[in-house]
């Protein structure tokens, strides 16, 4: 009887039908959160906005689970989720246009996300878990690729999680190419060539991003031997114009290498008889001696720091007139002694004191601990951290922890006024307290001093030590690239990366190589600038022609360097380039007349022509706060303007010298022309210009005019 028993429920169990496995729980934080921010759902146009959309108010781009899913799971008094029926839940009804939805169709039935999300509504809406594997890093395969229009090739997105697994998230990661005219992609990662160009796919999953560079070369490049035997930027743009299918321009003459020189380095224009000497030296090397020339010049004080005071804002409306004369005076002895720039960022930032006695404590002076993190990102790493503040920036790998661990150097810095310079002098004295930290605003929590994508260890002293330890460390080259991506700006008209301040993954360098052995030189040479000027003006990539060669037409904007971009003259050049050539000197209030506009302290000694052509105010540490835009004003001032004209005829210009010492006119032409395009004119040129002096009243209103008429000229108003 029992075995009879036992054999009926053997047949029963044998018979009754398999059991489904059980779904794996979905993560809130590694499945649904991507998922939303893969759809759109939580970026800045829809719930993503600082008031949300539609009564549902969603962190941007998903940097606060907790927040989000309180919002999601018990906002709209728990309407938004059916776990009975997931199908009729107002997160998955709305996306999908079966009830209104003012941002459109996002999802569809038959999607993989739709599937997954209705299956997590199922399984309760569980919330993020306490103890959720931590996400370390994404990676993206391939990173780089050399492609052909018209070729499709697939992404792989893998997700590496800190207890060594890893698991692919194509479908919840959000993809986009920065430039679809070079290539597409698909919300699969399928990644379609279209023309030539270079772009990247970015990849951004959690608090992570990911690049893959896509290139599709414009044609077959030429002519790049000498440049592949010339020195490190020459070597590895002939390596990236192979690459890119890319001709360079022919070398420039000496009368326009000599006059780019002057105005890089110097911001001033070369005189009649240095430009004549130079042309007269038939020597091989005269122009590598011509460089070393014009790097010791004092000119080359003037120009770097105002370039500086720039990127410091040094100006009297925030530091009062002591301040800002104190640090002016020690920006003009950093650079008359050479100074290492690593040095430089390390006086800066670790400075206490009277500022009116100790320059670089000024820098503490301006706003808060706040406004020096930031400032301190982008002056000396060339990132824009500004937004991670109030959340995860959106095109990098910065979260808000990482802007308060930076914001933790300086949580201990503080200021108090002082009478040390008596009643009428008052300053502001800037110290350490014994205690301070920086708090995330969102957990509480205390933020340890932490740099950016790095730990270090605290110093107990002063904790900006460690930073700048960090800094000067031989092994990071963050200082280091963002000096070189600067100086390469200045000198090139572009950035390596551009802009020159929005260094990220995101943004890649144009030529990554040449990006990352310019940083690598500079640190052997222990932060030597002029090291590196020299490197720059010595490559014939910068002495290219600003003439395009017709070959590389494709690149437009000169990303690749294919030839030397022509740039405006800044405000402050253009005014001492009229006055140079004019033979004049503008007097400024409350300074000795023989001042030049680029060797004031600060930009507010009153100039109307200098504000019109886009003089910072320096209110913000960016380089975007110079405009280099042109309009119909500065037209009026070059073609009519009052202080043209008045340095024109002034009684002591250079033309009155010329009459008054009776110059032959032939002569007084060749040095009209030397003083502002800093060459002699052609034939051609000279014929007609004696030809017009002639018609005039007298030699006088004749060479007033030509000179008018030079000033005028795109040649004289551009770096060229």
């Amino acid at each position: 009887m029992r075995l009879a028993i036992y054999l009926c429920a053997a047949l029963v169990w044998n018979l009754a039908p398999v059991r489904a496995e059980t779904p794996a729980p979905v993560s809130f934080v590694h499945e649904v959160q991507p998922i939303l921010t893969r759809l759109g759902c939580n970026q800045g146009a829809c719930h993503g906005a600082q008031y949300g959309q539609g009564g549902l108010k969603l962190s941007l781009r998903g940097f606060d689970e907790p927040a989000d899913y309180r919002e999601i799971f018990r906002g709209s008094f728990g309407r938004r989720l059916s776990t009975l029926a997931p199908e009729q839940s107002l997160l998955l009804r709305k996306p999908t246009l079966e009830a209104p939805h003012e941002g459109g169709k996002r999802l569809t039935t038959d999607s993989p996300e739709f599937e997954t999300l209705a299956r997590w509504i199922s399984q309760g809406a569980p919330g993020p878990l306490a103890k959720e594997k931590v996400f370390k890093s994404l990676a993206i395969t391939p990173s780089e690729v050399l492609a052909k229009p018209g070729q499709v090739f697939p992404l792989k997105v893998m997700a590496q999680f800190e207890d060594g697994s890893e698991e692919s998230v194509l479908t919840r990661a959000s993809i986009e190419s920065m430039n679809s005219s070079v290539a597409s992609v698909d919300s699969f990662g399928k990644v379609t060539a279209t023309g030539p160009g270079e772009t990247v796919i970015m990849v951004r999953f959690l608090s992570s991003v990911a690049v893959c560079r896509i290139t599709l070369p414009f044609g077959t490049a030429k002519g790049l031997e000498p440049f592949q035997n010339g020195n490190l930027v020459d070597q590895l743009w002939a390596s990236k114009w192979g690459k890119t299918g890319l001709t360079p321009s022919h070398l420039c003459s000496d009368e326009e290498f000599f006059r780019r020189i002057h105005l890089n380095t110097l911001s001033t224009l070369p005189t009649p008889e240095e430009i004549r000497a130079f042309l007269a030296d038939l020597s091989p090397d005269k122009r590598r001696q011509a460089i070393e020339k014009v790097l010791s010049r004092p000119e080359y004080v003037d120009c770097w720091t105002y370039k500086w005071g720039d990127l410091l804002r040094n100006s009297r409306d925030s530091l009062q007139k002591k301040g800002m004369w104190s640090l002016h005076n020690w920006l003009r002895e950093s650079f008359r002694e050479n100074k290492p720039m690593d040095q430089f960022a390390g006086e800066l930032l670790t400075a206490v004191g009277s500022p009116y006695a100790n320059g670089p404590a000024n820098f503490f002076v301006q706003g808060n601990r706040d406004e020096w993190t930031e400032s301190a990102c982008q002056v000396f790493l060339g990132i824009r951290i500004q937004c991670a503040k109030c959340h995860h920036h959106p095109f990098e790998n910065i979260s808000q922890g990482d802007f308060y661990g930076m914001a933790a150097f300086f949580a201990r810095v503080a200021k108090k006024n002082s009478t040390e310079f008596g009643l009428q002098g008052r300053d502001t004295t800037v110290f350490l307290n014994a205690t301070g930290e920086a708090t995330h605003p969102r957990t509480g929590k205390q933020m340890p001093p932490r740099p950016l994508g790095a730990t270090v260890e605290d110093n107990p002293i002063d904790r900006r030590l460690a930073l700048v330890s960090w800094l000067k460390n031989p092994d990071n080259p963050s200082l280091a690239k963002n000096l070189v991506n600067r100086y390469w700006g200045y000198y090139f008209g572009r950035g390596l990366v551009h802009p020159i301040d929005d260094i990220r993954s995101t943004n890649p360098a144009s030529n990554s190589e040449l990006f990352d052995a310019l940083a690598k030189d500079l640190i052997a040479h222990r932060y030597d600038i002029k090291h590196m000027l020299r490197t720059l003006m010595n490559s014939r990539v910068y002495q290219l022609s600003s003439v395009s060669n017709p070959a590389s037409a494709g690149d437009g904007e000169n990303i690749f360097c294919t030839h030397f971009r022509s740039k405006r003259l800044t405000a402050e050049q253009l005014l001492d380039a009229v006055d140079y050539a004019c033979g004049t000197r503008e007097k400024f209030t409350d300074l000795p007349l023989g001042y030049r506009a680029i060797s004031l302290p600060d930009s507010r000694f009153a100039s109307s022509f200098m504000d019109n052509f886009g003089r910072p105010r320096r209110v913000i540490a960016c380089e975007c706060e110079r405009s280099e835009s042109s309009n119909m004003m500065q037209a009026l001032l070059l073609m009519s303007g009052s202080l043209l004209n008045r340095k024109v005829s002034d009684r002591n210009s250079r033309i009155n010298r010329l009459i008054t010492s009776k110059a032959p006119l032939p002569d007084a032409v060749d040095e009209l022309y030397l003083c502002t395009l800093s060459r002699l004119p052609v034939a051609g040129e000279k014929q007609d210009a004696l030809a017009e002096i002639a018609l005039a009243q007298n030699p006088r209103e004749g060479l007033e005019d030509l000179l008018w008429s030079l000033l005028n000229t795109r040649e004289f108003l551009f770096n060229h």
